[in-house]
């Protein structure tokens, strides 16, 4: 039970390729490797699983407790942790959450990845300053990205070999690994019919390039396993929405309800599923607008999550929440008739970041108390009456408008609950 962290100067660096091919290549020698993604990304921990076929946790060190951490690190074999942004950016205003937090936490070394592209001397201050900047963390090893050529890596080592930190390998540029993106991210691995064979292509970029022995002696032991509080059910039988459309469910909340006894169903409405029989529908974040016109001619799943309403609690986030609103406009400017149980409009034709850590306190809904969240979308809201969900501060603990609605039984917010504060 070992870990290591992929990290890396900044986002764009190649991480996620890296932890992919590492992932892939150890797992086809036989060893039991899994994958674990720092923060609050729902797409990066569905390539991971892929990759290795292990499930993959979300490790947030500003939203989740050190028990937590420590107990959703643990398993068996060794642990790859892919960082998110740069090994020391976090949220204002001090960045907390970084990907160092978990470094220290977990007591575990990095392995820094370096998009050495543009650049050939200048390498070594840029890895010296990190290596340098905090006493906790441990830079144990570099991985050189995007070499372009063996004299260009010739000058990378020679210029890095005086900081006495070993580089692991030099990995060459190679167009064929970009990874195509869309507006919250890389587009999700359940829409990439050529996955295994760009994963295995990234392995044997990663064996050729790459001395996987050396990376992974680099492992430290994981920290033991504490108990944890949980986040309770919101519900004994709990229907979940789960497609293209509704894939942003943090597999850890819905590992917390079954440990805690409730009893989860599945259902796609993009397959015009009815909403099946339960004591809570719940309708978590993904990619309504790219399907807002299938959604919404999907009536026995409208008809039935509308009946559903009228004696079941129904609970949405983002893009679940704007499929309870009355209607979706896409980025093409067409609006789209939604499910009408909420008094909200949401629009996509003119786009808007809204992206943060969220506190958060229920006035309402399935959660209770005090917790913590994050908010990341780019849709407008036109219109939105009712009650208020929450009462919310921003990471710093500034004072936000009160977000999410709720009417009756049916409540929803764009903010993505993560955990008990």
């Amino acid at each position: 039970m070992t870990g290591l962290i992929l990290a890396a100067p900044s986002s764009g660096a190649g991480k996620t390729t890296v932890t992919l091919a590492a992932l892939r290549a150890l797992s086809r020698k036989g060893m039991a490797v899994r994958g674990a993604k720092s923060g609050p990304d729902y797409i990066d921990p569905r390539f991971h699983e892929a990759a290795c076929g292990q499930p993959c946790p979300n490790l947030d060190a500003w939203a989740m407790s050190p028990d937590r951490l420590r107990a959703l690190a643990a398993g068996d074999g060794l642990l790859l942790i892919e960082g998110a942004m740069g090994l020391f950016d976090g949220a204002p205003p001090d960045g907390r959450g970084a990907v160092a937090d978990l470094a220290r936490l977990l007591c575990l070394p990095v392995v820094l990845v370096v998009d050495a592209g543009r650049m050939a001397q200048s390498v070594a201050p840029l890895v010296a300053g990190f290596a340098n900047h905090d006493p906790e963390v441990c830079i144990a090893g570099i991985l050189l990205n995007n070499v372009g050529s063996t004299r260009h890596d010739a000058m990378l080592r020679r210029a890095l070999e005086p900081l006495g930190i070993p580089v692991l390998g030099t990995l060459p540029r190679d167009p064929s690994l970009a990874m195509p993106s869309r507006h919250l991210g890389l587009v999700q691995a359940g829409e990439r019919p050529d996955l295994d064979a760009f994963l295995d292509r990234a392995a044997d970029w990663i064996e050729a390039g790459c001395d996987l022995d050396t990376l992974t002696a680099l492992a430290a032991p994981l920290p033991g396993t504490p108990g944890m509080r949980r986040v309770p059910p919101p519900g004994q039988r709990i229907a979940v929405a789960r497609d293209a459309a509704f894939a942003f469910a943090y597999p850890h909340l819905l590992d917390d309800w079954r440990a805690q006894g409730a009893e989860l169903t599945f259902f796609s409405p993009l397959a015009d599923d009815p909403v099946p029989a339960a004591d809570l529908v719940y309708l978590p974040g993904g990619y309504p607008e790219l399907h807002a016109g299938r959604l919404a001619a999907n009536t026995r799943f409208l008809d039935s999550l509308r009946s559903a309403a009228a004696t079941t609690p129904v609970h949405g986030e983002c893009g679940g929440y704007m499929v309870l609103g009355q209607g979706l406009t896409d980025a093409d400017g067409t609006r789209h008739v939604m499910a009408g149980l909420l008094e909200l409009e949401t629009s996509f034709a003119t786009r808007r970041l809204h992206l943060g850590y969220r506190h958060l306190t229920a006035l309402g809904g399935p959660f209770s108390g005090r917790l913590t969240a994050h908010e990341f979308h780019y849709a407008t809201t036109l219109a939105a009456w009712g009650d208020p969900l929450y009462a919310a501060t921003d990471a710093e603990g500034a004072a936000l408008p009160p977000m999410g609605l709720r009417s009756g039984q049916v409540t929803g917010s764009f903010a993505h609950v993560i955990d008990r504060a």
